[in-house]
């Protein structure tokens, strides 16, 4: 890893640029045979971090996992080649991998940091739903256990430092059932959930929807800066999604414009959601990034770009962006609301176009359209909405007037 001094640096002086948020669309999908197989479980070095005030050092990549074929597969796989922070939960479906795997291999649960989630709507159902998630992954205890999703089903933010909370907490840890305790969260209010556990003190880890590019004094940037230094462990989610498109060394028009505004790619080797990992890993107070990778050239990119990460520098920081920008995204990683603020709507303009990613770029699509359901018909209805203003305010650009017809053609 690069030198400490380094990386405080470009962090803080690439903030005071300014950013336009999201490397959206920088995920390079491509297939692969199912007849390839993992390597042998031979363990290799790994790039580690320290999990905040857990003092658990876990590798800078934490495998996603989904309900596929090929997962049972690809945590076999990623294993052998070192990585050790694995991230199931309920709704994706992934659980019985790791329930098998530990059934096949016992050995392995004692080696890797197992997350999993539950979308709890009240802290008795976060307390006892606790056990269906060790049944469900086969194991006594997890690592770390999330509540999902926090903010999306109308949680206070004040929650987040309440003492019922606290307490709840508590006797997760008591139980022994869960190490560490925390909460995931991509709500546009995050800043604010956020700030309230730093200052609430007891939370150990959030999962974050996150980009790169933050501005130096926007809410969620300062957020992240409160946790850090409370010692809560951050992981990056939900920093990517889109349509760019192409596999390593397949060049489409996109992808040769992306490579064209961003010549640290070519400098440096990388593919385009490789420089994006690198720029997440460039923030020091980001202890791993959560990705799932869906194939086995994906797991070789992004374990190849975590070997070979070094800090990046303000200007490649710059190129990624304008990249990032130039990919036609399809989701903001860093919406706070504010574009369906500008456009004078009560739709979840940010949440529509992530629940159309979820649907038409993750293959996500039963958990897409159930994301949708479950918002009220004024958080759907964009139809008298300023998109032009939206797109304005967006610190992605997203084109909502594109996008949003697509929602409702695939959603509703």
């Amino acid at each position: 890893m690069a030198n400490q001094e380094a990386t405080d640096a470009g962090r803080r002086e690439f903030l005071k640029i300014g950013g336009l948020a999201t490397a959206a669309a920088l995920v390079p999908p491509s297939t692969v045979s199912a007849a390839q197989q993992p390597a042998a479980d031979v363990p290799k070095p790994f790039p580690r971090r320290k999990l905040g005030k857990t003092g658990v050092d876990v590798t800078i990549i934490n495998q996603g996992t989904w309900r596929a074929s090929g997962t049972d597969r690809l945590i076999r796989q990623s294993y052998s080649e070192g990585v050790r922070c694995y991230d199931t939960a309920a709704a994706y479906g992934s659980e019985g991998n790791f329930k098998r795997w530990f059934a096949e291999k016992p050995e392995v649960r004692k080696e890797i940091f197992l997350v999993s989630k539950t979308m709890a709507r009240n802290t008795k159902q976060f307390v006892d739903d606790l056990d269906k998630r060790l049944e469900a992954t086969g194991t006594d205890h997890l690592d770390l256990y999330f509540w999902h999703a926090m903010g999306d089903h109308h949680e206070e933010v004040e929650f987040c430092k309440s003492k019922e909370f606290g307490d709840a907490i508590e006797a997760v840890k008591k139980s022994g059932k869960a190490k560490f305790v925390g909460f995931s969260t991509h709500n546009a209010r995050r800043a604010d959930y956020i700030r309230a556990a730093a200052e609430g003190g007891f939370i150990d880890v959030i999962m974050v929807q996150y980009s790169p590019f933050l501005d130096k004094e926007s809410p969620l940037n300062k957020s992240l800066d409160a946790a850090h230094k409370a010692g809560i462990g951050l992981i990056s989610m939900k920093q990517s999604a889109g349509q760019f498109g192409g596999a390593r060394g397949l060049k489409t028009p996109l992808q040769e414009a992306v490579e064209k505004l961003a010549p640290v790619l070519k400098e440096r080797n990388l593919t385009p959601f490789q420089g994006l990992l690198q720029a997440i890993w460039t923030d020091e107070r980001i202890a791993t990034v959560c990705t799932t990778m869906n194939n086995t050239d994906q797991l070789r990119d992004n374990l190849d770009a975590a070997r070979r990460f070094e800090t990046l520098k303000v200007t490649e920081l710059e190129q990624l962006r304008a990249a990032a920008l130039a990919s036609a995204p399809t989701f903001c990683a860093d919406c706070d609301g504010r574009c369906a603020e500008a456009a004078g709507t009560g739709a979840r303009l940010g949440d529509l176009v992530r629940y159309l990613t979820y649907h038409e770029h993750h293959g996500y699509r039963s958990e897409a359209r159930r994301h949708y359901r479950d918002l009220t018909d004024g958080e759907r209805d964009w139809s008298a909405a300023d998109l032009e203003a939206a797109q304005a305010a967006c610190p992605s650009r997203l084109d909502f007037a594109r996008l949003l017809p697509e929602v409702d053609r695939h959603l509703a």
